[in-house]
């Protein structure tokens, strides 16, 4: 017999005998003995045959399985087990015997009994215990009490429809919190209100009244706050931060001194500043309040100034304060302050301890700004445009990177540039095609700058006095993709001779960099009286050379821009003041900026040419950018002289001597000539020519 003809299954019993029948599946040992062994309970036998079809029930969206006669009498042996432990409990509580337990009611106490064990448990979610306890489907060798866990199919979270939970509201009708905060809040009466005004919609009607009661609350608040702020720097009990963000306060207010300022400040003397010096110089709390009143009492001096005291007190007093605050010398402190209002000032030396914002220029001889932009922001870059008055500058405020390494600065695609440096080169405006000067361009910025807008073409002398710098200028004109720079290294007050015969000029003139401190810190202490005198003369002698560079006759430019990084009247109006006195050809022409503060017209006594306004000052904090100045010229050719007139000028200044003309004789002044040619050589490190041997004793005796 082969082996499928041995497994075969036999023929199916009668429909009669088969709930009689035991299963046909093999049986593990101890549930074989469990089907042979003579059950212990004919009575509950009995009942079995008295089963009642159970009506199926539903949970969580799944019909439950109705009960058979073979599944029930699967169930004879757990309900044993049920009732053994419901046994052993009663024993442990001492409620009886066990004596008579085969006559329980299956229907009563053990449904009740069972519940007891699944106390606390979700009816709805225990599928065998929601009908019948007869009803529970269970195989033999389950136990109810040790078996795991079984999965239970309870249908998926989707399909469970959401109840509606009372008095819970959608998050589009919560008001929001409120703006600011008042200490009414509190109050019983204030929080009932806005129980009803959150309870009720916001509708057109209430919107523009609940709209006017939290400006009247915020009003208030800003009252208070300033009030505290105002009495707590009175007292000497503000922070750093809390002074920088109460200068806002109003000046004016009168001070817990009373009107006349004694009680709210003792000014010291010359001689207690002094000592202060000495002591290494006041405590920081003392100076912040005696700097806050002095300029609250220099902003209304009739009504706050103390009775006998000047003007020049305070404003000696807070000078003095400002430097040993800020850190900076006595001659640059006063150079400063005299630029601006009191209150102004302050703002000033504040905005110096500010670092400026990273800005960059887009190369677009490379790239343009949309696809740099993008590119950088690629690489975890945060920034965005400059302003409207530049269509190349972009400023950073976050990077991943660093802005010096990234492949598009390798690659030339933008520049490290100041937004003020965009400025002189926006009004100097070159155009493709000309010669253009840059007489002092180290690094390079501006100087790319022109060749990215002359695209190309044309040609820009990009010269500097120190040669050590023309290094990075070079690195950066490759880098950028200039092929229309001369890098050279001359003394800008040679070029005339040099070269000229430029359309356009740019003068970025070497100055104090007052205007960069928050840059360069060690101006505040390095910077005398006399380094201002030797850097105007200097700026005085290279505008006039840069004057001279310039063609008159230039059909599309002849224009000169000059330029410095400093604040003072010294190195910007003082020197194109000059400017515009030595070459009378030369006339001052609108910088076409957008913005900037007019240039000074008169400063401290001084009057100045009244077309100095067309010059443009800049501020770091008013502009949020260094300090800069821009003046633009237009050159225009000289006036000729007619010859008669010329002739006639001649005759009228011939000196006379014992009434007698005196002709020039070039044969006797030939020699001394010769010998100033040779100092200038000398003085330049050249070899002179030798004397001439029939020079007269008196040239060898000055020589």
């Amino acid at each position: 017999m082969g082996r499928r003809a041995k497994n075969k299954q036999g023929d199916p019993a009668p429909i009669g005998d088969r709930e009689n029948r035991p299963s046909q599946k093999k049986l593990g040992k101890r549930k074989a003995d469990d089907v042979e062994a003579p059950s212990k309970r004919p009575a509950k036998k009995a009942r079995e045959s008295e089963v009642k079809p159970a009506k199926p029930s539903i949970v969580k969206g799944k019909p439950k399985t109705v009960a058979t006669g073979e599944a029930k009498a699967k169930s004879d042996k757990p309900k044993a087990k049920t009732q053994k432990r419901a046994h052993f409990e009663d024993e442990d509580e001492g409620a009886g015997s066990s004596e008579g337990w085969e006559d329980v009611d299956d229907d009563g106490d053990l449904k009740s009994h069972a519940k007891k064990l699944f106390h606390g448990s979700d009816d709805d979610e225990v599928v065998g215990f929601e009908g019948d306890l007869d009803d529970l489907v269970m195989d033999e060798d389950d136990d109810p009490f040790n078996a795991p866990a079984q999965e239970l199919d309870l249908g998926s979270d989707d399909d469970e429809p959401e109840l509606p939970v009372k008095g819970k509201k959608s998050k589009q009708h919560v008001r929001p919190a409120k703006i600011i905060p008042t200490g009414s809040d509190a109050s019983s009466d204030d929080s009932d209100e806005e129980d009803d005004d959150e309870d009720g919609p916001t509708t057109m009607k209430n919107m523009e009244a609940r709209s006017r009661a939290l400006d009247a609350r915020a009003e208030e608040e800003a009252d208070l706050d300033a009030e505290e702020l105002r009495r707590a720097a009175l007292d000497g009990e503000m922070s750093d931060d809390d002074l920088r963000d109460a200068d806002d306060v109003d000046m004016d207010e009168e001070g817990e001194g009373g009107e006349d300022g004694e009680e709210g400040l003792v000014l010291p003397t010359a001689e207690e500043l002094d000592e202060e010096k000495k002591r290494g110089g006041p405590d920081v709390h003392t100076v912040q309040r005696r700097m806050r009143e002095c300029v609250r009492v220099l902003s209304n001096f009739r009504k706050y100034a103390a009775k006998g005291r000047a003007r020049s007190e305070y404003v000696h007093t807070l000078m003095s304060d400002i430097a040993s605050y800020y850190g900076y010398n006595d001659f640059l402190t006063e150079k400063l302050f005299q630029l601006f209002p009191v209150a102004e000032a302050i703002e000033f030396f504040e905005a110096n301890e500010i670092p400026r914002p990273v800005t960059i220029r887009t190369n677009t001889l490379r790239t343009r700004r949309r696809d740099l932009a993008q590119a950088l922001i690629n690489r975890g870059v945060n920034l965005e445009p400059i302003g409207k008055w530049t269509n190349v500058g972009l400023q950073v405020f976050e990077s991943s990177v660093p802005i010096g390494a990234t492949p598009e600065y390798l690659a030339g695609h933008y520049m490290l540039q100041a937004a003020s440096s965009f400025l002189p080169v926006i009004a100097l405006g070159p155009q493709p095609g000309e010669r253009v000067l840059d007489m002092a361009s180290a690094p390079g910025g501006k100087t790319t700058h022109m060749a990215a807008l002359m695209q190309n073409t044309g040609v820009v002398f990009a010269n500097d006095a120190n040669k050590a710098r023309t290094k990075s200028l070079t690195a950066n004109v490759h880098r950028l993709g200039c092929k229309n720079v001369v890098v050279c290294s001359y003394d800008g007050r040679e070029f005339p001779k040099v070269i000229g015969g430029f359309d356009r000029v740019l003068l970025d003139a070497p100055c104090s960099g007052t205007g960069v401190i928050s840059k360069d810190a060690s101006v505040k202490q390095n910077k005398s009286e006399r380094d201002f005198t030797l850097l105007s003369h200097l700026q005085k002698q290279l505008i006039l050379c840069a004057i001279d560079s310039v063609q008159a006759d230039s059909k599309t430019g002849g224009f000169l821009v000059y330029s410095t990084c400093s604040v003072t009247v010294d190195e910007n109006e003082a020197v194109v003041d000059y400017a515009l006195r030595k070459r009378p050809h030369v006339k001052l022409v609108d910088t076409g900026l957008e913005f900037g503060r007019p240039g000074f017209t008169s400063y401290r006594g001084k009057t100045f040419s009244d077309k100095l306004s067309l010059t443009r000052r800049f501020y770091p904090h008013v502009h949020n950018m260094d300090g800069f100045y821009v003046a633009k010229f237009k050159v225009e050719r000289r006036a000729k002289v007619k010859p008669a007139q010329a002739g006639a000028d001649a005759d009228s200044v011939v000196p006379e001597v014992d009434g007698a003309p005196v002709a020039f004789d070039a044969d006797e002044d030939k020699p001394y000539l010769e010998e100033m040619k040779r100092k200038r050589m000398k003085a330049k490190g050249l070899k002179p020519p030798p004397r001439h041997k029939d020079a007269p004793a008196a040239v060898e005796a000055a020589a």
